[in-house]
């Protein structure tokens, strides 16, 4: 258990910027603000700043938000979240800083984790930290994005992208669904999901921003596939043929697939996965089953099979995720310590 003198937050500085939308300057507060350690003291603070003096920030909407801190709060952050904004100037035209936006970025100690949200990632691009990188905004953006910085490897198909120190995600709600996704890396999925339960939002998401953008609406007539996936994730642990989840629907494989990949965004066969490892990492952080038995309760079968598709989507072994985040072992390390 971390000790008084050892307790330490997580700070995370949130920057507010004219034109900015309220409703994602108010999701780094919401999902932030929740989680707590087993002495039910926050693991994160959470302050906004602005480029300016103390003072108002105008938003999108008709009404202004009274800032108080500077840029100085960027300096003692672990974590700087820029969410999107519609009055970016210079930024947006030009892919450049203002002075401003400069000699705040200049402030940002060096290995300090960077996130943005929508068209947030604009910011993070133009101070060069992006190049070289994958990322993301909203899709209605994306091909601007990419035209107006080449070297970013743009991926507009996705919720989210985690590269490790920086972080980028898709439009207005997939804010949250990164936010969720930092607390789950910082503390493990049992304190991402408890915070996923008191905001009422899924701790994950299926898919991308492929399910989001506009195209033909299909007959409203022809079935989904939702009674499919519920089907499937009442027996992850058995093995599942993509015939059997068509058959739920009365579909075709062929019919199945396609809609399938409308809807959520991947294939049944990825999605499958993604269930599966979910249900392994569970396991892994809230019992002490063992890794054969884990495997089975997941669907993988074996604990070599369980342990080769968490590490191709973990980047980390079941013992080593374990270790890590068995319940209850996350909350009790200093809260402002990083993975």
């Amino acid at each position: 258990m971390t000790s008084a003198a050892e307790y330490r937050p997580h700070r995370i500085a949130v920057l507010a910027l004219d034109g900015l939308l309220p409703f994602e300057l108010g999701i780094p507060h919401r999902i932030f603000g929740r989680p707590r350690d087993t002495l039910g003291r926050p693991l994160y603070e959470v302050v906004t700043c602005s480029v300016r003096p103390p003072g108002p920030v105008e938003t999108d909407a008709d009404f202004a938000i009274q800032v108080a801190h500077g840029p100085e709060a960027l300096a003692t952050a672990d974590t700087v979240i820029v969410p999107a904004s519609y009055e970016l100037g210079p930024v947006y035209e030009e892919g450049r800083l203002t002075v401003e936006l400069a000699a705040a970025f200049a402030r940002i100690r060096p290995g300090t984790r960077l996130a943005a949200i929508c068209t947030g990632a604009y910011v993070l691009a133009a101070a060069g930290r992006l190049d070289g990188r994958p990322a993301t905004t909203h899709w209605l953006d994306a091909d601007r994005f990419q035209r107006l910085f080449p070297k970013i490897k743009v991926d507009a198909d996705v919720l989210f992208i985690d590269d490790g120190d920086v972080l980028t995600s898709a439009g207005v709600a997939a804010g949250i669904d990164l936010c969720l996704h930092m607390v789950r890396r910082d503390f493990g999925t049992a304190v991402a999901n408890d915070v996923a339960r008191r905001t009422v939002v899924p701790p994950h998401r299926d898919g991308g921003q492929a399910q989001y953008i506009e195209r033909p609406v299909p007959d409203p007539q022809l079935a989904t596939t939702t009674a499919a996936r519920a089907w499937a994730l009442g027996r992850l642990h058995e093995p599942i043929q993509l015939r059997d989840m068509a058959a739920q629907e009365a579909m075709s494989v062929r019919t199945f697939t396609r809609r399938f990949r409308e809807e959520a965004g991947v294939s049944p066969g990825q999605w499958l996965t993604q269930q599966r490892v979910e249900r392994a990492r569970h396991l892994l952080e809230c019992t002490a089953l063992p890794m054969d038995q884990v495997a089975r309760e997941s669907g993988f079968g074996t604990a070599q099979s369980m342990r080769q598709h968490l590490q191709t989507a973990l980047g980390v072994t079941p013992t080593a995720y374990r270790r890590t985040f068995r319940s209850g072992a996350a909350a009790e390390r200093p809260a402002g310590l990083r993975t």
